[in-house]
């Protein structure tokens, strides 16, 4: 019962603070100083051209005026037409939402499945050579801009061995579309070519993701891990003779993954917004190069669109933290 209050409670702060997100981007976008009427009228239009193109599209109207029909038209679904595109923004982002959905859930498992283990190995060794290496190489992951990253990737694994594709999502025509992720289709067609080459295109980009929030969750988990390892129950258990194994992969981290889940929850968001640059430099058809191409239009439209969903994003992936903060942690309920 206390689990369904957490999720009802936090599920009432969603429209609040999407709210919030909107109001904050539109004012921001609409004060810079940039006339996107000018752009899409061209070179060539005559003034009377752009104000009649303006009144068109509402841009005459005071500020508020724009942001109450904002609203108005957000709550009957409608999220406007890009400018750019001349398509619906609703239909521009559930074309590109798969995209980077799968490649950002990639680059998550990929920076689980590195980060925890390797963060309680550290915590385990800690002052040994081996912590003092993965240390090293998480302040390293942290370091390192994900556009050079990406690059040096792409030159040594592309152009210069030849192992994975150097761009793109797939090669050829793909899976049968399903969920419009890539693999998941594959595997459900079994079209085996179709999923080596979707693994093939997904193996870079995701690294590249991956490897800075892998180094975030390392810090993390050792630093849990350190603070449980010497509390008094790890103790008396050890008194009690149980296997280290079961103690450290059960116990110790049971308690020691509440602040890396959250953690996590973060990362995730995070992740999702930085693909920007990422699916940028490797061609990846997703929401960052229409993110990338809106910015440059001035679309303030799909701006806005673009930022509805990653806030979207941002709350489920928090709201699933806080679910499963409460099964790690039953005190959460209490």
């Amino acid at each position: 019962m206390r689990r369904l209050e957490i999720v009802l409670s936090r599920i009432a702060w969603f429209v609040p603070t999407l709210v919030g997100l909107v109001v904050i981007v539109f004012v921001i976008s609409h004060v810079v100083p940039t006339d996107p009427v000018r752009v899409i009228a061209g070179e060539n239009a005559t003034p009377e051209q752009v104000e009649a193109l303006r009144v068109e599209l509402g841009y005459d109207k005071p500020l508020t005026v724009q942001l109450y029909r904002y609203f108005v038209d957000l709550a009957q679904g409608d999220m406007g037409r890009s400018l750019y595109t001349r398509r619906q923004i609703s239909d521009d982002l559930a074309h590109r939402l798969p995209a980077t959905l799968e490649l950002t859930f990639a680059a998550i498992i990929l920076a689980i499945a590195i980060g925890i283990p390797m963060g309680v190995i550290s915590a385990f060794r800690r002052n040994t050579w081996i912590d003092h290496l993965l240390r090293v190489l998480s302040v390293a992951g942290l370091a390192v801009a994900s556009f050079w990253l990406a690059m040096e990737l792409q030159m040594i694994f592309s152009t210069r061995l030849g192992w994975t594709p150097l761009n793109g999502r797939m090669s050829g025509f793909g899976p049968d579309e399903i969920t419009d992720f890539m693999v998941i289709d594959a595997l459900i067609t079994r079209d085996w070519e179709s999923l080596r080459s979707a693994l093939a295109h997904l193996i870079l980009p995701a690294i590249t993701l991956a490897l800075p929030a892998a180094a975030t969750i390392l810090r993390f988990t050792r630093s849990g891990v350190l603070e449980v390892i010497n509390s008094n129950f790890v103790l008396y258990e050890r008194a009690m003779g149980m296997p280290e194994a079961l103690i450290t992969w059960k116990y110790v981290l049971r308690n020691a993954l509440v602040s890396t889940v959250t953690q996590i929850g973060l990362i995730f968001g995070v992740l999702f917004s930085s693909a920007v640059v990422v699916e940028a430099v490797f061609d990846w058809p997703g929401l960052g190069a229409y993110a990338v191409q809106s910015i440059l239009q001035n679309d303030h439209a799909a701006i806005m669109g673009f930022t509805l969903v990653v806030g979207v994003v941002f709350i489920l992936a928090n709201l699933a933290v806080d679910i499963l903060h409460t099964f790690i942690d039953p005190r959460s309920t209490r």
